[in-house]
């Protein structure tokens, strides 16, 4: 299977687009969904299900998931995955500010209360207006069209360019086991080997 995602230029032309969508409280609620998917790695149900309860400073409690049945008539909220899916992130600067700015516009709605939905409110947003969004943004910035899913890998994919261990991203990605990670995106780590050969290199004998 060929591992899709975007690089962070192509995140940025996707994410300026789509901040230039924002009209209404909704609209808004997709840029914050895909801001959350690609500073977290979080799966789409447990964006969907996150609670402003579930924020604590700069950590992002993952305690559920919701799942929509067809046509988004209803939302079934249900326990994260797997054990390893209850997790806490740290959320960088950035996340943590557009987070702040979206209460700030949902808290100016009616009866706002923490158990609002952070990227829809009262409800969820659909999964066929997340899909639309996605679609809306990639096309117009001419952009590979990518899945939901595939901002997981993103997420993953930026950090293994960086050299973040796999265990931290299997931890961000709430995988049960890290060998799951690593037969994911263990060919993305093809630098390891030019880098232990500059090691031994650089050994003064």
């Amino acid at each position: 299977d060929t591992l899709h995602y975007y690089t962070s230029e192509q995140f940025k032309s996707f994410i300026t687009y789509a901040k230039s969508q924002c009209n209404s409280l909704n609209d808004w609620g997709y840029y914050v969904f895909f801001n959350i998917a690609f500073y977290t790695g979080m799966r789409k149900g447990e964006i969907n299900a996150l609670k402003w309860s579930d924020i604590d400073g700069n950590i992002l409690h993952v305690r559920r998931s919701v799942n929509q049945k067809k046509k988004g008539v209803s939302v079934v909220e249900t326990p994260p995955k797997n054990k390893t899916s209850y997790r806490d992130l740290q959320m960088p600067k950035q996340l943590i500010k557009i987070l702040d700015e979206h209460k700030q516009r949902q808290q100016e709605a009616k009866a706002f209360t923490e158990d609002f939905r952070i990227c829809g409110g009262i409800k969820c947003l659909s999964d066929t207006g997340i899909s639309n969004f996605n679609d809306k943004c990639a096309s117009a910035m001419n952009l590979p069209h990518i899945r939901i899913h595939d901002f997981r890998h993103t997420h993953a994919t930026l950090l293994i360019n960086e050299g973040i261990n796999i265990q931290e991203i299997a931890r961000r990605l709430g995988h049960s086991k890290v060998e799951q990670t690593w037969n994911t995106y263990a060919h993305l780590y093809p630098r390891e080997e030019e880098r232990a050969i500059k090691v031994l290199e650089d050994i003064k004998i």
